[in-house]
């Protein structure tokens, strides 16, 4: 499995990193579980960034037609099921088990694309997607912090984003580009969040947060949602640098570091039998990583 491009895949593994434990300390530390609002901030902020920096030339957007804006509406949706449902999982479940449940999404875009392709598939995949499902259903019984709504957030999270890379997929032929993908979903995300957030009752729940006027509140905030637009940055230079198959060596080192390093920043409580169930995820994973690799060599 080897890694190119090591200074672009090194930097996309730092701002991957930080971008995670920022987000984990202001929903998990500091507790402001209103994704509503942590979310619409952040796609608020990425789409404001993503627009000055093409205005400024940047980056590279194009005027998005009706048809095209409206063709990417079920992928929008999508998104907003993936990061309202990952702020409810994340702010519940430790970083290396919001992981392992977030690789099963691997196993949810295998089964669409089975059922709607066809296509035939190398015995090195089927067992790596496997592995992952099993890591992820076995996790939930022998998980000592075992929370079932954490649980229950974090599996319509991988559903959404199984769906998404399907989707992703079978747009290919679209004239759009990633970053004005991107730049649709956080439009789309903006208003429906918005309309979202007084019937949920973030709205007003977010009021009564006791660091409403902390400065580590407001630093948490404001540099998650420049964290995030960063990490966009370097996940489609990444992209555009690299093959997908080997991009995925990146975003799976990425993960293992993260999930190593989460434990001395974050409390976690493990028994022997969840560290195999994220020692499986994480076998999986490199298997899977490794499995695409061999199959676009052919």
């Amino acid at each position: 499995m080897p890694l190119k491009s090591p200074a672009l895949g090194l930097s996309f593994c730092c701002f991957y990193l930080v971008s995670y434990f920022t987000n984990k300390y202001v929903l998990s530390v500091l507790k402001f579980t209103y994704p509503t609002l942590f979310q619409g901030w952040q796609t608020l902020i990425g789409g404001f960034l993503l627009l000055l920096s093409g205005r400024l030339g940047w980056v590279e957007i194009s005027s998005v037609s009706r048809s095209a804006a409206l063709s990417w509406l079920p992928g929008s949706m999508l998104f907003v099921g993936t990061i309202y449902a990952g702020s409810r999982g994340l702010s519940r479940l430790p970083i290396p088990v919001f992981f392992t449940l977030h690789n099963a999404s691997e196993t949810v875009a295998f089964i669409i694309q089975k059922l709607t392709h066809r296509e035939r598939t190398s015995l090195k995949k089927v067992v790596s997607v496997s592995m992952l499902l099993t890591a992820a259903a076995c996790l939930p019984l022998h998980d000592p912090q075992f929370d079932p709504g954490g649980y229950f957030w974090a599996v319509i999270h991988f559903c959404c984003v199984g769906g998404y890379k399907v989707f992703q997929k079978l747009q290919k032929s679209t004239l759009l580009s990633d970053l004005e993908q991107q730049y649709i979903n956080y439009i789309f995300s903006v208003l429906l969040l918005a309309v979202a957030a007084h019937p949920t009752g973030d709205l007003f729940g977010a009021l009564e947060f006791p660091f409403l006027l902390s400065y580590k509140f407001h630093s948490g905030c404001c540099a998650s949602a420049l964290l995030g637009f960063l990490l966009l940055l370097a996940t489609v230079r990444l992209k555009s640098k690299l093959p997908l198959e080997h991009c995925g060596a990146w975003v799976f080192l990425a993960k293992v570091l993260a999930a190593c390093l989460s434990p001395f920043v974050f409390d976690i409580v493990v028994n022997v039998p969840t560290v195999c169930c994220l020692l499986l995820s994480c076998i999986g994973e490199a298997l899977l990583v490794y499995s695409e690799q061999i199959a676009a060599e052919r």
